[in-house]
């Protein structure tokens, strides 16, 4: 107990001590937001990670699809590394970069209306983001609950609070950078603590090869094809549509989430995001591969965990990383406690920057407030930390105690949401000039509406008619793959933009630029 509190006291400490040695960043709008775009390829590498993988996939998603799965559930972490991460930074990386600077964009919704040349657009993303971030961050929260309480027997409430008022210190203080720095240092932690967690939880069944032949002997009637002999060992699991499903979720859905695109923003030249990209993907290859290697093991853990009449484990998905690290030795589950912080206040920093910069910048300026100058925003933008910390604290507390859904449910709806609102006329915006201002619209009003009713039937206020696509993880791989058709199509059937006012917007990826010949031929080589 003594090593575990000595821990986290110095863990704390320094995530403190980094936001208040910030605040010479977070003097304007642009340092606080951006970190004024002089952000290194290390730095903005493990934002990008740090900010993709939290506590709920670490418990709530690698406990869930492992047992779901089995070994198979490590495809969405492959994923993840390849499409959320690798193509991501390639498609994205670079066109983002040249495209928000020439435009002066710090958001997201501000990106659409100055690339689309419509106001309407940045105030019903900016709304978007407001509702469907909310249980996002709330979410966050709840893969602590179990942990803690298996570690220190403390109420989920201080967990809660601690964790609260400890990311809205430094992040108040000192805004992206120290966001940005802190996000390195918990990303090395994760990285160091996951391969440790994975040796030790493995060597309690024998190393690889002995809980790989356990898992081979695991039959369960109640799960789909779960009676097929080493089925949980195989290659594609007893479930490999709804395998895809996750995959595309969790891995395409980055491309459209405001709080990862905009790190893109911040970067600062072409080799950081030749570095950031390679940097980038081996971080989720160990921590998303691991994590969900990891949680492929969990029915070996059944004697732990209970099983219920229904085959699912007894206290939900959310409690079958716990009980199998609970019989790791001490020190061990510290290193756990400070990977899962580490990966819960590091997207929690990310989530709520990006909110409270939204609902400043983008609705409240020159909108609901007329005159609002540089120290009137910076105000504004911590007073709405502090706000949206507060209220996702609330509704996590509020959500464990009365045990409305699972982790994986909040994320997948809000992911399904934004992701498949924002991802299609993102994308197309940046690449394609016959993109129309009313496909954005379809496309916002389309998957948002979409994933709201599905918020809804699962809540148990409408009933299902939806069919399969009830399920967040369905209706949000759907609302994505949706847009990318959605936005085309509407495209070609609406009225066309300006060519004069495109063609302006297009113009900085024509600007003529010198770089060395090792990334580039020369006329007539």
């Amino acid at each position: 107990m003594s090593i575990m509190i000595i821990m986290l006291v110095l863990f704390f400490g320094l995530m403190v001590g980094i936001g208040l040695y910030c605040r010479s960043h977070a003097t304007d709008v642009a340092g606080f937001v951006l970190g004024g775009r002089q952000v290194g390829p290390w730095l903005t590498a493990f934002a990008y990670g740090t900010s993709y993988f939290s506590a709920v996939i670490f418990v709530g998603y690698a406990g869930q699809f492992g047992w779901r799965f089995g070994i198979a559930s490590t495809w969405i972490g492959l994923g993840n590394a390849v499409i959320g991460s690798l193509l991501a930074w390639v498609v994205l990386g670079r066109r983002t970069r040249i495209m928000t600077q020439h435009l002066g964009s710090a958001t997201m919704p501000d990106f659409f209306e100055k690339r689309f040349g419509n106001a309407s657009l940045k105030v019903i993303a900016s709304v978007i983001i407001f509702i469907f971030l909310i249980p996002y961050t709330a979410s966050l929260y709840n893969g602590l609950s179990r942990l803690f309480a298996m570690a220190f027997d403390i109420d989920y409430v201080w967990c809660v609070v601690i964790m609260s008022v400890l990311t809205g210190i430094y992040v108040i203080a000192g805004g992206y950078m120290a966001t940005a720095i802190n996000d390195f240092i918990q990303g090395l932690i994760m990285l160091g603590g996951i391969i440790a967690v994975i040796a030790a939880v493995l060597n309690l069944n024998g190393g690889l090869v002995g809980s790989m032949s356990a898992l081979a002997q695991i039959n369960d009637a109640h799960a789909v094809n779960g009676d097929v002999p080493g089925i949980f060992s195989s290659f594609f699991g007893p479930e490999p549509l709804f395998l895809l499903g996750v995959v595309i979720l969790t891995s395409l859905g980055t491309w459209g989430l405001p709080q990862m695109v905009g790190k893109f923003y911040a970067i600062k030249s072409e080799g950081d995001i030749h570095k950031g990209t390679v940097i980038s993907t081996a971080f989720a290859l160990i921590v998303a591969g691991g994590c969900y290697f990891l949680g492929g093991f969990g029915r070996l853990f059944s004697d732990v965990i209970g099983v219920a009449e229904n085959g699912n484990p007894v206290g939900g998905f959310d409690a079958v990383i716990p009980a199998m690290l609970s019989k790791l030795p001490d020190i061990l589950i510290a290193v756990v406690i400070i990977l899962v912080l580490s990966a819960s206040m590091s997207t929690l920093s990310s989530l709520v920057l990006t909110s409270s910069s939204t609902v400043t910048l983008d609705l409240l300026k020159g909108r609901l407030v007329k005159k609002m100058d540089e120290k009137r925003q910076l105000l504004t933008m911590r007073l709405l930390i502090v706000v949206f910390i507060a209220v996702s604290a609330v509704i996590a507390i509020i959500q464990v105690k009365s045990s409305v859904a699972f982790i994986a449910q909040a994320m997948g709806v809000s992911w399904g949401a934004m992701a498949g609102a924002f991802l299609a006329p993102f994308l197309y915006g940046l690449y394609w000039k016959g993109t129309t201002r009313f496909s954005c619209y379809i496309s916002f009003f389309f998957s948002s509406i979409f994933m709201t009713l599905v918020m809804l039937i699962n809540l148990k206020v409408l009933p299902n008619f939806l069919g399969m696509l009830n399920n967040p993880i369905y209706a949000g791989a759907f609302c994505m793959l949706a847009g990318l058709v959605i936005v085309p199509v509407v495209s070609m059937f609406t009225p066309k933009p300006d060519r004069q006012f495109v063609d302006s917007v297009f113009a900085c990826y024509d600007r003529k630029v010198t770089v060395r010949q090792t990334e580039a031929l020369g006329d007539g080589e």
